[in-house]
């Protein structure tokens, strides 16, 4: 039946796409704000094909159609959406651009919504598909918009203070900074159409977007220290404009267009990552000129000050109690054979309620049970719903927002009774050996992060083995749980970025055996410098902030070495002293049980 619904809306779109004169439309997950999770409303992808992923694009032929995805959700694409519609096709492998010059005739006009994809993405494209003669066409209107009739509406929810205690700094002094860095580039104003880089510059916060607290809104920064904020007058506050005092000026969300129209012979920066084509095209026509920059928001929100260190660590130190208190009811109740995915991620999600202090998860809980454990971002149905059996593998990848704090936690454990067979041990703990690599490393400074992801695969690598992602990501201070500019990663790019002191990034290297099983170990850390006696200039090294066990009777303890060793016992002393004074009774005993040296 659902598939039925997904081929209607597939016609429904073909038929709109020939009213329009349209041979083709691309459907990206995306918003006007590029930003990685959407809102409902941005949801369209999803309502067209049944994927629910965080990355991936649809071309719709009048013929024919495909899904591209990355390494990530090969798996997940192949359960969510129908193979007798959509082609699978893999990125970076092949690219929506590649594909189309393939695929489409000459003539052809390929539409695309320019509020929903950045300028290198159309230039790209476009090029590819001049060379067989056809054309890229920026629609005025979404045409999937056209055909979704229930599709919901944006979100009213008020926009929040986010007190300057926690911020560390507050809005004036960030936007006095920005101001400088305006007039050092020689430029008069900037466009700031990233939600969390807004959420950060004004020292606000939202509930508009499922994961992420963030507000809709676009902004534009001026040279002397105000700005303009585009957000719907339902969600401006009395409390909203207090904080924010006269420096601000309030219009709502749809003068933004207007407002850019306006920006005549001003110099204008504008990032081309952050920023959809529809900006960029908006003060073309106005005559401004385009100064291309990187988001001036983007690295001083990624450096987290003093305040938000100390707040992520008391939002760490909390997230780790409720993540052991499940830990702990998960060897009670697990091995009876009872538990299933979605009871288990419900009971973590209670345990992280029970705190106080849960403002929304960061991410939908990845509760894999067995094979489903294999699919990297997997992500529980009713339908794919599998109990945790007794003499399995599974993993558990999740995180809170708190006001203090984003985190980001996997877990991956034996349901027991009994033990882990030899191979999953050895995976296991080679994963864990490249985890350990990666938290003791030191580096000088001016490292960038693809340079140190070796040492998170090199015990797989010895064994032939290896992962598809990512070793980490960039967190937020209560914004994004994925946040640049930096990561660790095998491949680089232009103008990587650094790792500097402040910034969190994640620890989270993994084995995935298909049709079986998955391994994760994943802990925050925070760049910090480190003191070496006699070294020849500035050395870092990683602060870790997650504090819950890891499954010793998954490890191997033949395959560490001393230094590991030491390692392991250090970190889960440490564990039990940030931890055990928040527990008691069975589940403290439990703890203690956890933490014992190997």
């Amino acid at each position: 039946m659902l598939m039925n619904t997904h081929e209607s809306r597939l016609g429904a779109l073909r038929k709109e796409l020939k009213s329009r004169g349209l041979e083709g439309f691309v459907v990206p997950i995306s918003d006007e704000h590029m930003s990685e999770y959407v809102g409902s409303y941005a949801q369209r992808l999803a309502w067209l094909t049944g994927f629910g992923g965080s990355a991936g694009t649809v071309v719709v032929l009048a013929d024919e159609a495909a899904i591209f995805v990355d390494g990530r959700y090969t798996l997940q694409v192949r359960e969510q959406v129908d193979g007798a519609f959509y082609a699978y096709e893999s990125m970076p492998q092949t690219s929506v651009a590649k594909w189309l010059a393939a695929h489409v005739g000459e003539g052809a006009k390929i539409g695309f919504d320019p509020w929903l994809h950045g300028k290198a993405w159309v230039t790209g494209t476009a090029k590819a598909l001049a060379e067989k003669k056809a054309e890229l066409v920026a629609v005025a209107s979404n045409p999937i918009d056209a055909v979704w009739e229930d599709r919901p509406a944006p979100s009213t929810a008020p926009a929040l203070v986010h007190p300057d205690s926690v911020a560390g700094q507050s809005s004036a002094a960030k936007r006095e900074a920005l101001a400088a860095w305006l007039a050092e580039s020689k430029c008069d104003t900037a466009v700031i159409s990233a939600l969390d880089s807004i959420a950060w510059l004004l020292n606000i916060r939202g509930s508009d977007v499922d994961r992420t607290p963030v507000a809709l809104s676009f902004v534009l920064a001026h040279a002397d220290g105000t700005a303009d904020l585009f957000i719907a007058p339902e969600k401006v506050t009395p409390e909203l404009r207090e904080h924010l005092g006269n420096a601000i000026r309030f219009a709502p969300r749809d003068a933004f267009l207007p407002a850019l129209a306006e920006l005549k012979d001003k110099t204008v920066a504008v990032d081309p990552d952050r920023s959809v084509q529809a900006i960029f095209s908006a003060l073309k026509d106005a005559g401004a000129e385009v100064a291309e920059h990187r988001d001036p928001c983007v690295l001083p929100k990624a450096i987290k000050n003093e305040a938000e260190q100390a707040g992520h660590r008391a939002a760490q130190a909390r997230d780790g109690a409720a993540m052991v208190r499940f830990l702990q009811w998960l060897s009670l109740e697990a091995p009876k054979g009872s538990i299933d995915e979605i009871a288990a991620q419900e009971q973590l999600h209670q345990f992280r309620r029970d705190t106080g202090l849960l403002r929304d998860l960061s991410f939908d809980t990845i509760s894999g049970a067995g094979p489903n454990g294999a699919v990297v971002h997997y992500r529980v149905s009713e339908d794919t719903n599998r109990t945790l059996e007794p003499g399995s593998v599974y993993l558990v990848d999740s995180g809170g927002q708190y006001p203090d704090g984003t985190t980001d936690i996997t877990r991956t454990v034996w349901i027991g009774p009994g033990e882990a067979p030899t191979q999953i041990k050895d995976r296991f703990t080679r994963v864990l050996k490249g985890h350990i690599a990666l938290a003791r490393a030191v580096f000088p400074k001016g490292t960038l992060g693809s340079q140190l992801d070796t040492l998170a695969r090199q015990a797989l690598w010895q064994a032939g083995l290896d992962y598809a992602h990512g070793t980490g990501h960039g967190v937020g201070s209560f914004l994004s749980v994925h946040e640049g500019p930096h990561r660790i990663a095998k491949s680089t790019a232009p103008n990587e970025q650094e790792l500097l002191p402040g910034m969190i990034v994640s620890n989270e290297p993994g084995y995935y055996k298909t049709g079986l099983y998955g391994i994760r170990i994943e802990n925050l850390v925070l760049v910090e410098p480190r003191e070496i006696e006699g070294a020849e200039g500035a050395f870092l090294g990683f602060e870790t902030l997650t504090h819950v066990p890891i499954d010793r009777t998954l490890v191997e303890p033949g395959l560490l070495d001393r230094d590991e060793l030491i390692w392991w016992n250090t970190y889960h002393a440490r564990v039990l002293e940030i931890v055990g004074p928040q527990l008691d009774g069975q589940r403290l005993a439990w703890l203690k049980a956890q933490c014992a040296p190997i």
